[in-house]
């Protein structure tokens, strides 16, 4: 064996305190309830948009995203006057993960289901990304003779385990009320799909570093906040009650799995639960291109569609931006996930775009206009923050972020769509990304009952780093939450600093396996629409 000390990283994406202590209190997650009493909690504070491939990459790398390269599930590029998406793959990362550093120090490690991992890099252990369509899972997982083993084990079932992209556009803006029950299950179904893997892994007997991201409370709380949310359950006809018990019963079932992982791990081993961002409510849309037009940055093809909540774009989101006129556009917001506004630079004088010497007083005088926006019913401030791509991303690889990020009142998504109205209400909350994300930790040296203060999303990969007896690589951006350890555990056990990473693609660092065709990646931009990411 390797000599490091069993660690278990359970990632909950999505999850927020403010959902998980009433179900702890209420019965419904008693496992997760009595290992939050015996070990170390904090909120995790997410990236500035706390959204899921930047955090959950900041989280594994230990690097913020103005170094590691991701900002949004996409990256766009404007070739011949449109712009044009590609899908966001590991190569695009530029910083070494933890999968990898584990690796190179001897030791083994599982990696199951998290964002921008695949092609799977080649590391000592196993690696079965996240959104993987169903069909071509085989050749994204590492090593390939994992997915012989993993269809070997009982109830194994790929379309569950990746998500058929199909039942995928169901989701998160609005499905039919007979249609709840089978999403709702379908998601539940799946965690014991993830789960399975884990345990299997565990009892090999031969993992190091074992982290497995449970994804379906970021999907029920998207959809159906209403009746996950303690303030607004409880009340309303028989279709709320039934739609809240699913709901709670995909969270007894995900505390049955966490149980179950705790206890195949053993006593020995020290166990981390973490989550890339927070949750709550959002009650309305902010059409962020529609101010761009009306205050003169943007202009609409005659034929751009006007959105009417039927997402109008649904079947064009892989060309491009649809309907801006390229030759009259100065800036625009790109995806609702980013919450970001994109300047066009003019690449020469007299080109369509900003000069690069009016760059900085352009930027300056849009910042200044956005944060003037005001609710045209209530006249209240619709974004709360606006960060330049220097002040919210710093490091190499910011030119990749847009160069304004928004933080909306409600940490809501913006809509890029054209539409008829600035803001439009929404028919029911719908629930939204916050920052504060969670942070829990539990076995031998930890502080029972201990409360932290806010950590940051960074810390986590240096928290895994020391359990496993691993020095913390002096380029991570974060620190090792010793508080959360015992005095005389943490003497016996002193943070040690070691050498910087790799760059990814470095030999030992591990390589890429293969890319993603474009099959994949048009289901998986299919997805990322269907939960609202995209438009």
């Amino acid at each position: 064996m390797s000599g490091l000390s069993r660690t278990i990283l359970i990632g909950l994406d999505g999850a927020t305190f403010t959902v998980l202590d009433p179900l702890m209190r209420e019965g419904v997650m008693p496992r997760l309830a009595a290992f939050t009493a015996a070990g170390a909690r904090a909120e995790l504070l997410s990236t500035p948009n706390p959204l899921t491939p930047p955090a959950w990459t900041s989280l594994v790398t230990g690097r913020t995203p103005g170094h590691h390269g991701i900002f949004d599930f996409v990256r766009a590029s404007e070739t011949g006057g449109g712009l044009y998406f590609t899908l966001n793959a590991s190569y695009d990362v530029r910083c070494e993960t933890i999968w990898s550093v584990v690796s190179r120090a001897g030791g083994r490690v599982a990696a199951l289901n998290f964002p921008v991992s695949a092609p799977p890099a080649e590391v000592n252990g196993v690696i079965v990304p996240g959104f993987v369509p169903w069909r071509h899972l085989r050749r994204s997982v590492h090593p390939p003779s994992f997915y012989d083993e993993m269809k070997s084990l009982p109830g194994f079932e790929a379309r569950e385990l990746a998500m058929d992209m199909v039942e995928e556009l169901k989701s998160i803006q609005w499905i039919p009320d007979e249609e709840y029950e089978g999403w709702i299950k379908q998601h539940t179904r799946r965690e014991g799909q993830w789960a399975r893997l884990a345990l299997h892994l565990l009892a090999r007997g031969d993992v190091d570093l074992m982290a497995v991201l449970f994804d379906g409370a970021d999907k029920l709380q998207h959809l159906c906040w209403r009746w996950v949310d303690p303030g607004l359950r409880g009340g309303g006809e028989a279709r709320d009650a039934a739609i809240e018990g699913w709901c709670l019963d995909y969270f007894r079932a995900l505390d049955r799995h966490i149980g179950d992982i705790i206890d195949a791990a053993g006593p020995e081993a020290r166990i981390y639960f973490a989550s890339d961002h927070g949750f709550g409510p959002s009650s309305e849309i902010f059409y962020a291109n529609v101010w761009l037009e009306r205050e003169g940055y943007l202009r609409w093809s005659p034929e751009a569609p006007i959105d009417d909540g039927t997402r109008v774009a649904r079947d064009r989101i892989k060309s491009h931006v649809e309907g801006i006129d390229w030759t009259a556009t100065t800036a625009f917001a790109l995806t609702p996930s980013s919450n970001g506004i994109f300047i066009r630079r003019a690449p020469e004088p007299g080109a369509p775009g900003v000069p690069a010497g009016d760059y900085e007083s352009f930027r300056a005088g849009l910042t200044a206009r956005l944060l003037g926006v005001r609710h045209p019913r209530t006249g209240r401030p619709l974004i709360r923050k606006v960060m330049t791509r220097e002040e919210a991303f710093p490091g190499e690889a910011s030119g990749r972020a847009p160069d304004l990020t928004l933080v909306l009142h409600d940490h809501g998504f913006i809509s890029v769509l054209r539409a008829d109205a600035l803001v439009r209400e929404r028919p029911e909350p719908a629930g939204t990304h916050c920052p504060e994300g969670i942070f829990l930790a539990g076995g031998p040296g930890i502080a029972p009952g201990r409360r932290l203060d806010p950590l940051s999303i960074v810390d986590v990969a240096p928290a895994l780093a020391h359990s496993l007896g691993l020095p913390v690589p002096r380029d991570w951006e974060g620190r090792v939450p010793i508080e959360s350890c015992e005095p005389a555990w943490a003497g016996r056990h002193p943070v040690r600093t070691g050498e910087a990473t790799l760059p990814p693609g470095r030999p030992g660092a591990g390589g890429n396996a293969g890319d993603m065709n474009e099959e994949d990646e048009a289901a998986v931009m299919a997805r990322l629409q269907a939960l609202g990411y995209l438009e």
